[in-house]
């Protein structure tokens, strides 16, 4: 698993529309939300790593992912630490804590602190900001 390091991805927005289609655009860079059950990944069940839709780094573990009810892909703690960040979000007249890609700032949703144990923490994660790579097969 890849550790993010500090190595940033920059890009204009219009080098940004040409590597994203129109809804990972509007997720990762407009910090929008897609609807809830309407995502590729929230019911997915197989084993594989969640890469930033964006840059490509290792973001969760499907070994951390957990069905939270809401509709949205939730996990309960990234690969490492370091490969994810948050800061307040304000929005919309509420208290959240956002979460970033910091390898390209992509938007990713929010964690909140109504998960499971060990961490006691939910990610909920929007299906268009990151991409499955299922693990091989055996």
């Amino acid at each position: 698993m890849e550790k993010y390091k500090g190595d940033k991805v920059v890009k204009t927005d219009e080098e940004w529309k040409k590597v994203l289609n129109e809804e990972q655009y509007r997720i990762l860079r407009g910090h929008d939300t897609e609807r809830a059950c309407t995502g590729l990944y929230w019911d997915n069940h197989e084993k594989g790593v969640y890469h930033c839709a964006g840059c490509g780094l290792e973001l969760f573990i499907s070994d951390s992912k957990f069905n939270s009810g809401t509709g949205w892909p939730s996990f309960f703690q990234p690969i490492y630490p370091e490969n994810v960040v948050s800061k307040p979000d304000h929005s919309y007249g509420m208290e959240r804590v956002e979460v970033l890609c910091p390898r390209c700032d992509g938007h990713l949703g929010h964690v909140f602190g109504d998960g499971p144990k060990p961490t006691g923490q939910r990610y909920c994660i929007n299906s268009a900001a990151v991409q499955f790579v299922p693990h091989p097969k055996k």
